[in-house]
């Protein structure tokens, strides 16, 4: 049967020939030229970068940005003058001020508050009237031991007076020996009866003395503890009034027993040690006193003494039981090199400064001692030599510089910073 021209056609179109032609050349010219031109791209962008990170660095490599010069011009820097003068060696501690005295007035007697003489927080005399209690009880006591007595008296005197008569009998021979000895020994007797009756007098006034309470030291008195009105007993614990010296005052502080070595050798000289007291920020002086003594014995479980100082207190900046810090001088360095602190800087374990000479910064070790405030004691350089004092993240040895400004005084800055003695302080900031 003859076939279908048109299913023959269908099936031709749907199956192509086994044969199949080959790949064009220039589709792989293309895919080649792409590959090309994407490392070019990357090649250039890398070469771009590695360009931009070597001309950023090298002008620290020349020493444009870290070293003064050619590069980065002088560095700019402020300086100060080495100084020759005395600065002292301070021991440093909390203090607490003590009072010399504080008096707690409690009652003697039995009775009743009839006036407080005081206001809170006055400052009183020794003497002065503080509190009355009831009196007039004993008073009456008073006055009946005072006639007891003056009743014996007048029995004392009648007898004496028979013991002259016993006496210029017997001369006599009027008398036996017997009659004059008893009366003697009756005068005797009726001197004793006085003389408990004296005392009894003296106990009643003290009563009555105690009924009028004074102020037994010079001082500030307290808050009001009573009242008129008021029932107080002998003895009871009750607290009328405290007054508390504060002129002069003490303060007790506490200093390291390695401390000794430098305090004791003064004290045998009789050497009177200056003790400086400072606020809580260790900023403002407060008062200036003298050391008085040194506690006996040392406190082991701390391996520190306590030591007392007097100030006079004149202007009572100090107040009983405030805390203080406290700076012991011990001694003072005469015609030691002095620079400003803020010159030291540190690298490790070393110490130097920079020394300015012929517009250039030279770096010199030096040995740093007392540190007191914004001056350093050091060995090293001599006084005269000028030192930088700011901009050391831009200096090296050798370093190019303009001087900005000359600090000829090394602790002129009036807030100074304490330091313990001995110990080295410095800044390496600008």
């Amino acid at each position: 049967m003859p076939s279908d021209p048109n299913q023959h056609a269908v099936v031709t179109a749907d199956q192509p020939p086994a044969s199949t032609e080959p790949e064009k050349p220039q589709n792989k010219g293309v895919r080649v030229l792409v590959w090309i031109a994407l490392l070019l791209f990357f090649g250039a962008g890398f070469f771009l970068v590695l360009r931009h990170t070597q001309s950023t660095q090298t002008p620290a490599a020349g020493g444009g940005g870290r070293r003064g010069g050619a590069g980065g011009g002088p560095v700019t820097v402020s300086a100060a003058t080495a100084q020759k003068g005395n600065i002292g060696v301070y021991v440093d501690s909390i203090g607490t001020v003590t009072p010399v005295y504080t008096a707690s007035i409690t009652s003697q007697v039995n009775g009743i508050v009839t006036d407080v003489h005081y206001a809170e927080g006055q400052f009183v005399r020794k003497g002065d009237p503080l509190i009355d209690i009831d009196s007039r009880p004993y008073k009456a006591t008073l006055m009946q031991a005072q006639g007891i007595l003056e009743r014996d008296q007048g029995l004392l005197a009648q007898a004496q007076m028979d013991v002259a008569r016993y006496q210029a009998a017997w001369a006599r021979n009027a008398i036996q020996k017997q009659t004059l000895d008893d009366q003697e020994k009756l005068v005797d007797q009726i001197k004793g009866t006085v003389k408990n009756d004296e005392g009894t007098v003296q106990y009643d006034q003290i009563q009555v003395d105690f009924c009028h309470i004074v102020s037994p030291i010079t001082g500030r008195v307290g808050l009001r503890l009573v009242d008129p009105g008021n029932v107080v007993q002998a003895n009871g614990g009750t607290v009328l009034a405290v007054v508390t010296q504060i002129q002069p005052i003490t303060v007790v502080f506490t200093v390291a027993e390695d401390a000794l070595g430098q305090i004791q050798p003064q004290l045998r000289k009789r050497a009177k040690l200056v003790v400086e007291a400072y606020d809580r920020t260790n900023q403002q002086k407060i008062a200036t006193g003298t050391l008085i003594t040194l506690d006996n014995q040392i406190d082991t479980t701390t391996g520190t003494l306590k030591a007392r100082a007097s100030f006079p207190n004149t202007d009572a900046s100090l107040f009983p039981n405030q805390f203080v810090n406290s700076r012991l001088l011990v001694n003072t360095l005469v015609g030691a090199t002095l620079i400003p602190t803020a010159a030291v800087q540190h690298n490790g374990q070393a110490t130097f400064v920079y020394v300015l000479q012929d517009n250039k910064a030279r770096t010199r070790p030096v040995t740093v001692g007392v540190t007191e405030g914004q001056t350093a004691e050091v060995q090293g350089v001599n006084p005269g030599d000028v030192l930088a004092t700011s901009s050391f993240d831009k200096l090296l040895d050798g370093s190019a510089i303009s001087i900005a400004n000359a600090n000829p005084n090394p602790g002129s800055n009036p807030q100074r910073r304490r330091t313990a003695p001995g110990s080295t302080s410095g800044s390496s900031a600008p």
